[in-house]
């Protein structure tokens, strides 16, 4: 199953956490853009806890501290990379 179709499936929003340069040569379809520290710094401003939300990056590193951050805040959120 592809990561659209795990995310449709789960009613989830993706978030793609790479620079602004590297989303716009590469990026899921149907991703939105957060990079990395402006989720981290504003991560209220962005996630809702009645949502759940696909963390994706290139490399997987990025996306597993930030699952591993907000997952203990008590948001619901998924690595869907490496």
């Amino acid at each position: 199953m592809s990561y659209i179709n795990y995310a449709q499936n789960r009613k989830a929003k993706i978030i793609d956490l790479q620079s602004p340069v590297d989303y716009n040569n590469y990026h899921l379809r149907g991703a939105v853009n957060i990079p990395y520290d402006e989720l981290l710094n504003n991560y209220r401003k962005y996630l809702n806890k009645n949502e759940t939300y696909c963390i994706y990056c290139k490399s997987g590193k990025l996306s597993k501290r930030v699952v591993a951050m907000l997952s203990y805040l008590g948001y619901n959120v998924i690595k869907i990379d490496n």
